[in-house]
């Protein structure tokens, strides 16, 4: 038996595109207003035409009333077909175009009838009221059909009522003057809801152009995709309204800049405060892979406008790269050194062992005693001075560093830095930045020459480096504090203009200050003020680091 396949149910689906979508809405949306404010229009319009009706009935009874003939007529004739009321009401009628003009007497005779057989019969309707006095407007169901009704007492001369006076109009015409205004009512409308669609037309093309004609389910996923992204790379990314606030922050943004959710819809001013990398975000520092400090990190910035006039810029953090660069060019520096130490130890050794084949054993003893006793008082010159264990290792080693590259590196006589440091790594990297720089400039002058000075004055700690290198013009003694500006030629390696804005940032950071001068004998001195590095002698610690004299004696008591 072959099965018959089921039948397909019709689904009403909406249109894909945002655009199709968003034209179905706004299409619909007016067409619901316009169905809406034509009902709204025509509600009130009845009940308006009703009282319409009802206040001109009124008027007619009023002014047919208020003829004295009519009442005369009916104290002095008979309710007949032929009579002056009636004759006087049917011309008011035909005048007035009303469905009936009826004159009655106080018992509810009729004296006037627009059927000549219902004169001097009762009236259909109760005439109590307007016997009693009072005008009456209604809408009701009488002889004729359904009317709109306006009744008045009659009075004679003397005001005493007599009778009334009913006028009716027909109710058909009222609804005829309603029908008669649905069409006008409905093109007004139908050009309304034309002028909308055509707005929501070329709404819906706008839309079209600005969405690219992706689809909701298509925007959905993008907006998905790029949130994920966001989140999960390893890059900050901060997105500018055309106004310079901040719209956007992942969260690597907000962990390189130090900022958190509060920054949204600020400014860069505001949110990062004055600096370069306010100005590098803010684009009034162009191009390509721009290196600035934020805090302690160093980051390299990239901006990108965008069509809506904003712009997005793109963070890298570089810090672990700068130092790793910085820990590279020291290796280097060690291994030249030793490289060139092991060249004057062959030297020595062979000079040593010349003295002992000439069996010059006095000389070779001095000769020995001379070569340790150098490296020896090098030693305990900066031990002396420097009772800081990483700082004296650093100048010890930077102090071998010179020699080889024909500099002489020495402490001033006024240096003496007690072992108190609050945080000696940072004092360690401002004192090596300075070093390095102060090698680079003095080397290959005459008499080169680096003095380094290191001095505390209560809780506030002193470091001055001075050179006999070319100096630094005087217009450009701020400006080498700056991210990315150098004079030097980078290394494969890293970038340069680094390390005298770290030097300073971490000497701001301290409430201190870094600034550079000129020395006495001409070269550039460079003075870094940290008022509260050092801890006050009351709080040291009581178990202070040996140094290695201090172990190496303990190791032989043991």
């Amino acid at each position: 038996m072959s099965r018959t396949p089921p039948a397909r149910r019709l689904r009403l689906a909406l249109p894909r595109r945002m655009f199709a979508q968003v034209l179905l809405m706004q299409v619909a949306i007016a067409a619901g207003v316009a169905v809406l404010a034509t009902g709204l229009f025509l509600a009130p319009l009845s009940d308006q035409l009703d009282d319409q009706a009802m206040r001109r009935a009124l008027s007619i009874a009023q002014t047919t009333a208020a003829q004295p003939r009519i009442a005369e007529d009916l104290a002095s004739t008979p309710a007949t077909t032929g009579g002056p009321v009636q004759r006087e009401a049917e011309r008011i009628r035909e005048a007035t175009k009303a469905e009936y003009v009826v004159v009655m007497d106080r018992r509810g005779v009729r004296w006037s009838h627009p059927t000549p057989g219902e004169v001097g019969r009762i009236v259909s309707t109760d005439p109590g009221q307007a016997l009693a006095g009072h005008e009456v407007m209604q809408i009701d169901d009488g002889t004729l059909g359904r009317t709109a009704r306006g009744k008045v007492p009659l009075r004679d001369d003397e005001g005493r009522i007599i009778g009334a006076v009913s006028v009716g109009i027909a109710y058909d015409s009222v609804r005829a003057r309603l029908l008669h205004a649905i069409p006008g009512l409905l093109a007004y409308a139908g050009g309304a809801l034309a002028v909308g669609a055509l707005a929501a037309w070329l709404i819906s093309r706008r839309v079209q152009r600005q969405t690219r004609d992706l689809a909701f389910s298509d925007i959905s996923a993008l907006l998905a995709e790029r949130e994920a992204m966001l989140h999960g790379i390893r890059e900050g990314v901060v997105a500018l309204d055309r106004t310079g606030r901040i719209r956007l922050l992942n969260d690597e943004a907000r962990r390189l800049l130090g900022i958190g959710d509060e920054a949204v819809g600020r400014s860069l001013d505001e949110a990062l405060g004055e600096g370069r990398t306010t100005d590098v975000l803010a684009g009034r520092v162009t191009g390509t892979d721009l290196l600035t400090v934020r805090g302690q990190r160093v980051l390299v910035a990239n901006r990108m406008p965008t069509d809506d006039g904003g712009a997005v810029a793109t963070l890298r953090d570089r810090t672990e790269l700068e130092q790793l660069g910085r820990e590279l060019d020291s290796t280097r520096g060690l291994i030249d050194a030793l490289r060139a130490q092991d060249h004057e130890h062959a030297n020595r050794m062979h000079t040593l062992l010349g003295l002992l084949e000439l069996e010059m054993y006095d000389d070779a003893v001095e000769f020995v005693g001379e070569v340790v006793g150098d490296h020896r008082d090098t030693a305990e010159q900066v031990a002396e001075k420097i009772q800081d264990p990483l700082l004296a290792a650093l100048l010890v080693g930077k102090a071998t560093v010179a020699a080889e590259r024909g500099v002489a590196l020495s402490l001033s006589d006024r240096t003496g830095l007690p072992d108190r440091l609050i945080d000696p790594r940072g004092l360690v990297t401002i004192v090596g930045n300075l070093v390095d720089n102060a090698l680079d400039a003095a080397a290959g002058t005459a008499h080169a020459r680096v003095e380094v000075e290191l001095r505390a004055e209560g809780r506030s700690a002193t470091l001055r480096v001075r050179d006999t290198g070319p100096g630094i013009p005087e217009e450009h003694r701020e400006l080498i504090f700056t991210e990315g500006w150098s004079t030097k030629k980078p290394p494969a390696h890293r970038e340069r203009g680094i390390g005298l804005s770290l030097v300073r940032r971490f000497a701001e950071r301290q409430g201190g200050s870094a600034t550079v001068g000129e020395a006495a004998g001409g070269g550039a001195e460079f003075t870094v003020v940290l008022p509260e590095a050092l801890a006050e002698p009351a709080l040291e610690p009581a178990l202070a680091v040996p140094s290695d004299a201090q172990t190496v004696a303990e190791e032989e008591s043991r």
